[in-house]
């Protein structure tokens, strides 16, 4: 079997018989990946650790009929063992990987904006750079945009009117105007929008030094957006710890 060489996160493991595991990864080179890791579920495996969720690994895969097979795996950064120390800082990244999974769930296609954004924002969690709730939102804000989904929140989402506008909608893709809001659309605080501003665009001093108010707000509109766009919740989400 053609094998090839790749940088890989891990985001989610199953069971597969009794020893084996599926292990879904977001690949540097290839997007996101589902291989089979054989025998990791024996005491005796060396490879299992290295293949959990959060792990950044040095990879061998051979191509497989269905899915790929881990032949050697060699770990960069074991983000997870970090991250369990802290539990608001292990449900956001937890938030993370799910995200990071559903914007790449296209198999093999090419994901390399995606790819380093994750690490970078699993890095910003262990480092404890800033709130973990900002660096969850932040990075749901910067993954959707990269999907090509990013949010308006200066001009009208739907017909471009200048602004600044006073009321947002998932379903309308951000920011609209008086004559464009639909039924249901939030009021947020000015402070809310320029948070949101912030974390999308990597203005990290405004983003510190916004108010408890503006960031509880802010978590709400970007969980409903996100849910808007995947048209489901994240599971995870719902675990978040938020301060």
């Amino acid at each position: 079997m053609p094998v090839y060489r790749d940088e890989a996160i891990v985001l989610r493991t199953q069971r597969l018989g009794e020893a084996d595991r599926i292990v879904t990864l977001l690949t540097k080179q290839h997007g996101q990946l589902r291989a089979v890791a054989k025998g990791v579920r024996k005491t005796t495996s060396r490879l299992g650790a290295r293949v959990e969720p959060f792990s950044h690994v040095d990879l061998m895969l051979a191509n497989g009929k269905s899915l790929e097979i881990i032949s050697q795996a060699e770990t960069l950064h074991a983000y997870g063992a970090q991250l369990a120390l802290d539990y608001p800082r292990w449900t956001a990244g937890q938030a993370m990987l799910e995200t990071a999974e559903k914007l790449t769930a296209e198999a093999q296609e090419p994901a390399l904006q995606q790819y380093l954004l994750l690490l970078g924002g699993l890095k910003s969690l262990v480092k404890a750079e800033h709130d973990s709730g900002l660096i969850l939102d932040a990075f749901i804000l910067r993954s959707l945009a990269i999907a090509g989904y990013a949010p308006s929140f200066a001009d009208c989402a739907q017909c471009g009117e200048p602004g600044p506008h006073k009321f947002f909608s998932p379903s309308s893709g951000g920011m609209v105007c008086n004559s464009c809001r639909p039924i249901g659309s939030a009021s947020p605080r000015a402070q809310t929008v320029e948070l949101m501003s912030a974390l999308l665009t990597g203005d990290w001093i405004v983003a510190d030094n916004s108010v408890p108010q503006s960031k509880q707000e802010s978590r709400s509109l970007t969980a409903a957006y996100l849910t808007w766009q995947l048209d489901r919740q994240l599971r995870s989400l719902r675990l978040v710890e938020r301060n």
